[in-house]
């Protein structure tokens, strides 16, 4: 059984079907690449795995659980997060306070029911609750060498940097699974190449990542696993070879290098 899988997945938009029957893997410790043109349905397979969209069939299974239309906090409470394809970071607030909001969500005040008890368990534990959400947030700050920007507004922030923080605060939720939805949109050639390094890395932490990306050269290189989506239909899944190679894959996508 997968790490992570989708069985018949299935959403319609106004008769539009955006994600048709999709059956999708993730194995434990991968890098996955999703990847076909765009309105392909991939976003919205995304959305359907981390709760920002309900399926209108199938179902979508975690560690065995089934975790289908659970809302996106209960989703990333149980270990999966993600960021998005246009950035959503709280550009008022300091870097360090967006990655300080991320790790909320571990924050044991949350997973307390009754309300009497939650008050004083959250009085005497808040001391401790605030330092080791400071400290897991400098934690990434550090693995990611944003400690510099901590009381930068995020703004203010080259936008391959902001790209950054927003990695970070996902990962400040402590995920088992990273989704990211087109990390190296809008940077440049160095920008993708520290950025395929860290995503690495990442990985090297156990951590397992599923990715959206058109950078053909960036997925090839980094992905082990790839699925391609046209028109909200799975059309071909596979190693980058076998992907690369793949006559529909080529059709409707990748394209032939006489044209």
């Amino acid at each position: 059984m997968s790490f992570l899988y989708t069985d018949r997945i299935r959403k319609e938009f106004g008769g539009v079907i955006a994600v048709a029957d999709v059956d999708f893997k993730v194995e434990k410790n991968t890098i996955t690449g999703l990847i076909g043109p765009n309105g392909a349905g991939k976003t919205t397979l995304f959305n359907l795995i981390t709760g920002l969209e309900t399926a209108d069939e199938g179902f979508v299974f975690f560690k065995g659980m089934d975790i289908t239309n659970l809302k996106a906090y209960q989703i990333t409470r149980l270990g999966i997060a993600r960021t998005f394809q246009n950035l959503r970071l709280f550009k008022e607030m300091t870097v360090l306070e967006n990655l300080m909001v991320g790790r909320h969500f571990k924050s044991s005040c949350l997973f307390t029911k009754r309300r009497l008890f939650n008050s004083f368990f959250c009085l005497f534990n808040i001391d401790k609750e605030e330092k080791d959400i400071y400290f897991s947030s400098m934690k990434w700050l550090s693995f990611f060498g944003l400690e510099e920007y901590k009381h930068e507004l995020p703004k203010n922030m080259p936008y391959g940097k902001q790209k950054l923080v927003e990695i970070a605060r996902a990962l400040c939720s402590e995920p088992e699974v990273l989704f990211l939805d087109e990390p190296a949109a809008g940077l440049n050639p160095k920008e993708t190449m520290e950025l395929l390094s860290m995503i690495k890395k990442i990985k090297e932490l156990g951590i397992t990542i599923v990715l959206i990306e058109h950078d053909m050269k960036f997925v090839m290189n980094l992905c082990e696993n790839i699925y391609v989506l046209n028109y909200g239909r799975l059309i071909a899944s596979g190693t980058p070879a076998e992907i690369q190679n793949n006559e529909l894959v080529i059709e409707a996508y990748l394209g032939k290098e006489n044209e």
